[in-house]
Parts: C-alpha cells; sequence; structure tokens
C-alpha cells in the first residue's frame, strides 16, 4: 500500500510508471482521489457529480488490464469531467437548473474515448452555467472556490476542472474553452491549461454554448501530463463534422528530452498584450518568463496584432448569437426542465424564466438583439469582419515567428462576489484569451510565477494544428523553473 498523500500529487506520468511496475494499483489511486474528493471539496466545491461507484469499478477493470500487459497511456488514471461534457453514467446539467438531474443517452466522443482507454472518471466538475462565465460564480449550484485561497474564484467557465486540478482531488481533467474557458481558469489555480486548435478535437456531445468557439481540451499540473491527454481525445470524429481530418502527432514525444533548450526558437511579443489595469505582480513574473526563455536560447521578436483591442467586443456580439441560437432547444417539450403553462408560448416563457440564470438571459437577449432584423448587418455581419482582421494578424505574425508570448491574465484569481455585479469588469478578465478562440488558434496556459501568493499565468499561443511547438516550448520553461512543483496549502487531515 502507497501514502494515498503522496499520491495525489503524483503526475499522470509518474502514476502510469507506477502502475506498469505494479508499484501501486488503480484502486489505490482512485481510492486515494475519492478519499481527498470527500475531505477537500465541501470546502472546494469543484464537483457537481462525484462518480464514487464508477470510478471504482473502472479502477478494478483497469487493474485487470494493466494485469494483462494491455494498458493504454491513462489506463487507470483519474479524470475529472467538465459537467457539459454528456456521460452515460452520471448526470449532465452545464451547472443549469435547465438540466437538473438530464442522463444522456450517449457519451461525448471525448469521453469515449477516454473510456476506451481504460480511464478512471471520478466526478462531473461545476460550470459556470452552460459555459457562460469567468468566475464559475454562475453554477446553478454552488461557486466553486481556488485552492490556492478558498476567499477567491477558480475561473471560469471550467472552474471546477481547474481546481479540481490545483487542489489535488484529480491530476487530470477535461474542460471547454470558447473565449478562455480552460487557460483563464488554469492561470488562476496555478494549474496548465490547453486550448487546441478549432477542430482538433471533436465537440460531439459537448454542450454548446457558440458552436464556432467551442473546444475541448486538457488540465494538467504538467506539460507533459496535458499532451499525453490531447494525444487521447484528439483525432477526427465522423460525428462532428466541424472535426478535422488531421493526423494527431505523438504530442509526449515532441516535447523533447534532455536540457531544456529553445535555441532556434522564435518567440513574438505581442505589445497589444498589455492593457490597463494590468496587475504590476502579473506584469514582472510575465517579464521575467520572457527573459527566462531568452536565456534558454529562444530569441524574442515584436509583434503587432492591431485588431487585437476589437477582440472583445467581437467576442461578445458573435458568442452570445451563437448560443441564442443553440440555447433555443430548451423549451420545455423536448428534454429538461418543463414548466407548464396556458399555452404553447407561456410554456416557454415559464420554463426559461426558471431554468436559465441571470448570465445566461443576459447573453441569450444580447444575442438575439443582435441576430434580429435590422441589426443584424450592423452587428453580427460586421463582427464577422473584424474576426477575420484578428485572423490575418495572426496569420501575418506566425509568418515571422514560432509562437506569440503573453499573460494568460491580465491579473490573479479575484476575490468571490467582486465583480458579479459589474458584468463589464468580469468580462475583461477574458481580454487576453479570446483572441485565439476568435482566430481558431492552439493556446497553451503554464504557470510563470505568484503574485500576493497567488498563481501568475503565462500564455503561449501557435499556429493552427501546431500544439506540438507551444507545448515543446512550455515544456522547456516548465522544466527550466521551479514553478510546477509549489502546491497550495489547502490540506486535509483525513487524507494527508
Amino acid at each position: 500500500m502507497s501514502d494515498s498523500g503522496a499520491l495525489v500529487w503524483l503526475t499522470a506520468a509518474e502514476m502510469r510508471r507506477k502502475l506498469d511496475a505494479r508499484e501501486i494499483s488503480a484502486v489505490e489511486l482512485a481510492d486515494a482521489h475519492l478519499d481527498r474528493i470527500a475531505a477537500l471539496d465541501p470546502e472546494l466545491h469543484c464537483f457537481i457529480s462525484v462518480m464514487a461507484d464508477v470510478a471504482r469499478g473502472q479502477a478494478a477493470d483497469a487493474d485487470t488490464r494493466i494485469a494483462r500487459h494491455d494498458a493504454a497511456a491513462l489506463t487507470g488514471i483519474p479524470i475529472a469531467l467538465k459537467d457539459v461534457l454528456c456521460t452515460t453514467d452520471a448526470p449532465t446539467t452545464a451547472g443549469s437548473k435547465m438540466l437538473a438531474g438530464y442522463r444522456s443517452p450517449y457519451d461525448a466522443t471525448v469521453v469515449s474515448r477516454l473510456r476506451a482507454q481504460g480511464a478512471v472518471f471520478v466526478g462531473k466538475a461545476n460550470t459556470d452555467e452552460f459555459a457562460m462565465g469567468s468566475s464559475t460564480e454562475n453554477s446553478a449550484f454552488f461557486t466553486t472556490r481556488n485552492p490556492w485561497d478558498v476567499s477567491r474564484v477558480p475561473g471560469g467557465s471550467s472552474g471546477g476542472s481547474a481546481a479540481s486540478v490545483g487542489g489535488g482531488l484529480a491530476p487530470l481533467a477535461l474542460g471547454s474553452d470558447t473565449g478562455g474557458s480552460i487557460r483563464q481558469p488554469a492561470g488562476f489555480c496555478g494549474t496548465v491549461g490547453l486550448k487546441p486548435t478549432y477542430g482538433r478535437v471533436s465537440r460531439f456531445g459537448l454542450i454548446a454554448f457558440a458552436s464556432s468557439l467551442d473546444q475541448i481540451g486538457p488540465f494538467s499540473r504538467t506539460v507533459e501530463d496535458a499532451a499525453i491527454l490531447l494525444g487521447a481525445v484528439a483525432g477526427k470524429d465522423p460525428n462532428d463534422a466541424t472535426s478535422a481530418a488531421m493526423s494527431v502527432p505523438d504530442f509526449p514525444k515532441s516535447l523533447g528530452s534532455g536540457d531544456p533548450d529553445l535555441r532556434g526558437v522564435r518567440i513574438g511579443v505581442a505589445r497589444e498584450y498589455n492593457v490597463a489595469g494590468m496587475e504590476p505582480g502579473v506584469t514582472a513574473a510575465c517579464d521575467a518568463a520572457i527573459a527566462e526563455c531568452q536565456a534558454l536560447g529562444a530569441e524574442m521578436v515584436d509583434v503587432s496584432l492591431p485588431h487585437t483591442e476589437y477582440a472583445l467586443a467581437t467576442y461578445y456580439i458573435t458568442a452570445p448569437a451563437e448560443a441564442s441560437a443553440n440555447l433555443s432547444r430548451y423549451d420545455g417539450v423536448k428534454y429538461g426542465l418543463s414548466v407548464q403553462g396556458e399555452s404553447l408560448r407561456e410554456t416557454y416563457e415559464r420554463t426559461r424564466g426558471e431554468g436559465f440564470g441571470p448570465e445566461v438571459k443576459r447573453r441569450i437577449m444580447l444575442g438575439t438583439y443582435a441576430l434580429s432584423s435590422g441589426y443584424y448587418d450592423a452587428f453580427y455581419l460586421k463582427a464577422q469582419k473584424v474576426r477575420t482582421l484578428i485572423k490575418r494578424d495572426f496569420d501575418e505574425a506566425f509568418a515571422q515567428v514560432d509562437a506569440i508570448i503573453a499573460p494568460t491574465s491580465p491579473t490573479v484569481a479575484f476575490p468571490i462576489g467582486a465583480r458579479t455585479d459589474d458584468p463589464y469588469q468580469m468580462y475583461l478578465a477574458d481580454v487576453f484569451t479570446i483572441p485565439a478562440n476568435m482566430a481558431g488558434i492552439p493556446g497553451l496556459a503554464i504557470r510563470c510565477g505568484f503574485s500576493d501568493g497567488l498563481p501568475v499565468s503565462l500564455q503561449l499561443l501557435g499556429k493552427a494544428w501546431n500544439e506540438a511547438t507551444i507545448l515543446r516550448i512550455g515544456h522547456a520553461y516548465e522544466r527550466a523553473t521551479e514553478w510546477v512543483n509549489r502546491r497550495p496549502t489547502l490540506e486535509a487531515s483525513a487524507v494527508l
């Protein structure tokens, strides 16, 4: 038997080696994480549903598979799933009263692929309702708390996934990123978060927010683990016409080996990623990270992304417009909540009035207005033209460099309740992450320091389909620094 406190802080790669060597069992690993969830989740609120029975059954099956020498990369490895991913063996709520208790008749493709690998699902992680938010305060059930300071938000919308990995409740998690909802909470919780290229990972079985922007991706505590999880879920899916028929590289192998070395790599520094309101501690940590990359041999190149200043406004026309269309399916007839009225119209109104929370209603109204007669050309069509210009900026920059480096967020995690009455300030939390979604390119968030005891995060943006390069840069930086070794002090005597 192994010490359960030590087990939960192993990386997924270390777990794989110990499982294959029979030094630990998948059942031990699952129990260690479930014990920690039982001890800490009443305070952190990472999970809407804990899948304890499912996890133990999967772990037992994984041990059998390992004994047959038939293990895949994630066989026996605990994973948290953001509760916008459909699962047949646990409710899928999207953090909304509209879908409270909903059971999907099918798995999301990423869930099916993880099942095939023999992964162990520990729970469905909390999220802002329908993934609309930057703090996980918009969940209909509860607010998730940051493991580094429980008075602060974990970011959003994938806050439950980020906090579960940052707090040692799961070594890996899946989230979704529409405007930064993987990278921003990864940054706030001191984890690695990767938004893949749009189309790299199937969206089938992901409850849609904005279909041209949504992308599923991994959370982990190391870049290597993110590469392993991405490789397990990526690839063309006949159930998703927007998934691309691109070959999936061996992402872990692309990280390289030996001493950290970035010689020959050109990294762009965009002056537009410096806005009013940047916290000095964030600026200092990111500047130090740029200097470290340069010390590792990278050539730093000034680049310009002139349309970045319009990305936030463009996003908050495009995403709500698509959301207003996607969420029209929740009508009280087909599935989910149904509040009957005296007419069909009244049934719609009552169902949506009770089922949707304030932020979701706000975005539906914004989107419906932008698509309405007389305003479509002025708002939505113009936003699509600006989106093209944003993508063109990245294309021109990537003609000169291999990656672009920037802060993940202008601040560290803010206190719970600090921005709930000011939607604009809340939206600004994603000002550095949104452009990558508008352009469809990959982005990687990694820890690069601390400010006032809270993690600061660095973002690496790459060319479309070139996740391997930003993973290699992130891995080199991670190995050259000590940030990855720090853990939050939140502990529970029951499991440690």
